[in-house]
């Protein structure tokens, strides 16, 4: 009983919880699009003279610009690069005071330089995105600032 116990958490952890995780998001999506949908019908129904695209434009999320996302992975890869090197000391300290055996300082270890590298691959990926995108995000940057004329 033990052993099947033993074999369906992992299972459990690398098959079901992933595909849930991914229902649940499907499932948000849908329901925020049947929401859109339900007021445009109202308001269709209230004022036939409704002017669609604005409400959807309205209604839209307003997305983030490159900089705010690279900005985001940049703020991430810290975090992560830090905890790791944090994880990763404490496993050290463990170790050598003698605390925890064998299995605690390794487990520690283990997940620091797990996040380390993450945090590594967060801030690589915010200094080539810099490089790759710096036109792209001048063109959104001047995009932006018409915009605020144009409206203010």
């Amino acid at each position: 009983m033990e052993d099947v116990v033993a074999l369906l958490i992992p299972i459990a952890c690398g098959c079901v919880l992933p595909i849930m995780a991914i229902w649940f998001g499907v499932r948000q999506k849908m329901n925020e699009t049947n929401k859109r949908t339900q007021i445009i019908l109202a308001a269709i129904e209230k004022n036939s003279e409704t002017d669609i695209e604005e409400l959807l434009k309205k209604m839209t999320p307003k997305q983030k610009l490159l900089k705010e996302k690279l900005l985001t992975k940049l703020l991430w890869g810290c975090l992560c690069a830090m905890l790791g090197l944090g994880l990763i000391g404490f496993g050290l300290y463990l170790g050598y005071a003698g605390y925890g055996g064998k299995d605690d300082p390794m487990t520690a270890i283990g997940f620091g330089v797990t996040l380390l590298a993450i945090g590594i691959a967060f801030l690589v990926n915010y200094c080539i995105g810099k490089k790759l995108l710096t036109k792209e995000m001048a063109a959104e940057e001047k995009e932006k600032v018409e915009r605020a004329e144009i409206n203010g």
